[in-house]
């Protein structure tokens, strides 16, 4: 293929308006303006779940036009320099909606904080916390429209869901990654429950490590669902080379919680996994919206 065709065909591939210095800085296009086909499958990704969060902003601005976002775990924040490259940098001097980026690693935080004023990407922020202590800073506002947390390890989907509960937000986007917390409980308590012939399902320690991930996020989407959010859950497309391409959609509707809050009982109970009631919490039992 020719220079001219390649150029051709990397435009094609991208939004029209979007920043090419945004994506260089990024290593998602070469310095000479192409793309690799790592970076095309990365880029793939991306647009896959801007296309989920685009409609969830519309929504929020819709109301007011000063959104908040959180990105817990933001890495080198590939998703939130691209929502506010795609979304939020043609309206950053009408408003003052604002994305806050939460990452542990202080090296990322300075340079995605370098990159966002090299831009003049004004509204956003990084901060160097833990999705746990980010829950009481004060460094961010009372209230948030929209968090994601997008293979946030372990723990830290389920710290991202306390963060989103306690800030009231509307809409929650979750990408989960591994959590061994689960499947060690199982792996404790086998011993008591090998008698029920469902323990099959995680007597072998692969299984275990397998239905235990299972288990977690559908006691996320009943945890969700028991605080009156609408919760869907699909596949990412583009994902293929990793195991962990499940998006948790969370939409807060005010809906009754006392069904799904018994659920959730109902299944810590079933499996033995009581004492993860305090990590699964849900309002007082038996509370409807």
């Amino acid at each position: 293929m020719s220079r001219n065709n390649q150029d051709v065909q990397t435009l094609l591939e991208l939004r029209p308006g979007q920043s090419l210095e945004l994506l260089k800085e990024l290593h998602i296009l070469t310095r000479d303006g192409k793309i690799n086909q790592d970076s095309r499958r990365k880029l793939k990704q991306v647009y896959h779940l801007y296309q989920f969060i685009e409609p969830l902003l519309e929504q929020v601005a819709a109301d007011h036009a000063d959104i908040t976002l959180v990105d817990h775990g933001a890495g080198k924040s590939y998703l939130g320099f691209i929502l506010y490259d795609l979304y939020f940098r043609q309206r950053q001097h009408e408003n003052h909606a604002h994305i806050y980026g939460i990452e542990t690693r202080d090296e990322l935080v300075q340079r995605s904080t370098e990159l966002a004023h090299k831009l003049g990407f004004s509204g956003m922020s990084f901060l160097n916390l833990s999705v746990a202590d980010s829950i009481v800073s004060d460094r961010l506002p009372a209230k948030i429209d929209v968090v994601t947390a997008l293979h946030a390890c372990n723990t830290a989907t389920d710290d991202a869901i306390r963060f989103a509960l306690e800030k009231q937000a509307q809409f929650i986007v979750l990408v989960p990654c591994c959590q061994a917390e689960v499947a060690s409980v199982l792996r404790k308590n086998k011993g008591k429950a090998l008698a029920d012939p469902l323990t099959e399902i995680w007597r072998h320690p692969l299984h275990t490590r397998e239905f235990g991930s299972q288990v977690t996020n559908v006691l996320r989407c009943l945890q969700l669902e028991a605080h009156g959010y609408q919760v869907n859950v699909t596949e990412l497309v583009g994902w293929e080379h990793s195991m962990k391409n499940e998006l948790i959609i969370a939409s807060y509707k005010d809906l009754p919680r006392r069904r799904p809050t018994e659920r959730l009982h109902e299944v810590l109970q079933t499996l033995g996994l009581e004492e993860m009631s305090s990590r699964f919490f849900t309002p007082a039992h038996g509370q409807d919206a």
